[in-house]
């Protein structure tokens, strides 16, 4: 059998190619009759993300071009362009990519946890189509134990590696819990949507977010149940903050130290938490000579970014240590079942050879030949039919002069060396 991972991913191929070859839920089931119709793929699992597709799948004989030009065909993309931006991976080293995918090494941001969970839905639903047997069971089952272990045996997703999360995490640590903390999220583009939803995961009851387009900043609002507001609102919301994070376009300050300097007053000097993360920046640097105002720009939390990476990367190095036992263990156990199949297939032989002679003879006796005969001719034939692979496989050692073979063959039948026999 032969196990292939194939794929493509953010490493390799631009978004746009990434998009063609997406798999829908919906489509899933589809995806992995038609995979085993047309590459003859015994066992298969579809992993489909934002960032990558990958087809892990295991049959005689299967190789890589096969894989990609299904893939070609089904998405009605370019084969020469899926070959030109993709990756494969057989035998070992698949099973240790699947294990660092998993794991979260191989992700855009090391570490992130969400691609351990969707290449568990990717199994079960390959297992609901029917195309998962023993080896692919015990492969996935010890994939996803070795990820609970770096999970929580390293440090791998302990710390934050983006400016976004930074920011709710250096948060948190000044107000120990945010969910009864006034947050105001100021612009309305990718990096405050993080920051929102990181927000909401941390239990934020009080969550706003201002913009200069109401539309875009209810996009963001709506889903996590948070208000809105303009920017010309903010002079009359922002003393009700406690944390403020800004990330806008403009070329010119939102919030100056005079407005700031007002809230403060208006809060009775209560402590404000200001994150700017644009650039240029949103919030006058005057800012932070206020007394109760903590300001943080976005060079100060790429410092705790490019820190906590670093961290990451020690931990991934021991994540990498438990991948190898791991997949180590799983071929052991994969060597170990085709030792059973092949016991089983040689004892099926020598059972189907002996009953075939028995038949024979019982027939002779019934036709009235003659009993010592038939047990003679009988006990001749089936040592030959038994001797007859192993005559073969020690002449041809013995032809080739090859002493391993032979010394291995001598064992396996139980035979005395010649250097045994003269002691």
């Amino acid at each position: 059998m032969t196990l292939i991972a194939f794929g493509i991913n953010h490493k390799t191929a631009p978004v746009e190619l990434r998009e063609k070859v997406a798999f829908s839920p919906d489509a899933m089931v589809e995806a992995l009759k038609s995979l085993a119709l047309n590459t003859g793929a015994d066992e298969s699992v579809i992993v489909s993300t934002c960032n990558r597709t990958e087809i892990y799948a295991q049959a005689e004989n299967l190789t890589g071009a096969a894989l990609t030009k299904w893939l070609a065909e089904f998405h009605q993309a370019k084969a020469d362009e899926l070959g030109l931006n993709s990756y494969i991976y057989q035998q070992d080293d698949a099973i240790k990519h699947i294990m660092r995918v998993a794991c979260g090494l191989d992700s855009l941001i090391l570490g992130e946890p969400q691609i351990l969970g969707q290449v568990k839905q990717a199994f079960v639903s390959a297992k609901d189509s029917g195309v998962i047997k023993s080896d692919f069971e015990r492969l996935f089952q010890q994939t996803f134990s070795v990820a609970k272990r770096v999970r929580s045996e390293t440090d791998i997703g302990s710390n934050a590696v983006s400016v976004a999360y930074a920011s709710v995490q250096l948060a948190k640590h000044i107000f120990s819990s945010l969910k009864k903390s006034n947050v105001l999220l100021i612009g309305a583009g990718e990096t405050i949507e993080l920051v929102a939803k990181h927000m909401h995961e941390q239990g934020v009851e009080s969550l706003s977010v201002a913009n200069r387009t109401l539309a875009r900043a209810e996009s963001i609002a709506k889903p996590l149940g948070a208000s809105t507001l303009t920017l010309t609102q903010i002079p009359h919301h922002l003393k009700d903050a406690d944390i403020v994070i800004s990330s806008t376009a403009s070329q010119l300050p939102i919030l100056g130290k005079g407005l700031v300097e007002r809230a403060l007053k208006d809060r009775r000097h209560k402590p404000m938490f200001l994150v700017d993360l644009a650039v240029p920046r949103d919030i006058e640097a005057e800012v932070g000579e206020l007394d109760d105002a903590y300001l943080y720009t976005v060079d100060d939390l790429q410092q705790i970014v490019e820190k906590n990476l670093e961290s990451r990367q020690h931990a991934a190095l021991q994540a990498e240590q438990m991948i190898d036992q791991q997949a180590q263990q799983y071929l052991q156990w994969r060597q170990g079942q085709t030792s059973i199949d092949v016991l089983r297939d040689f004892r099926q032989q020598s059972e189907n050879q002996r009953d075939t002679l028995v038949a024979k003879a019982l027939n002779q006796l019934a036709d009235g030949k003659e009993a010592e005969q038939v047990i003679k001719e009988l006990a001749n034939k089936l040592t030959n039919s038994l001797i007859h692979a192993p005559t073969k496989a020690l002449k041809k050692a013995a032809m080739q002069q090859d002493n391993k073979n032979m010394s291995l063959l001598q064992d396996a039948l139980g035979l005395a060396r010649a250097s045994d026999s003269s002691k």
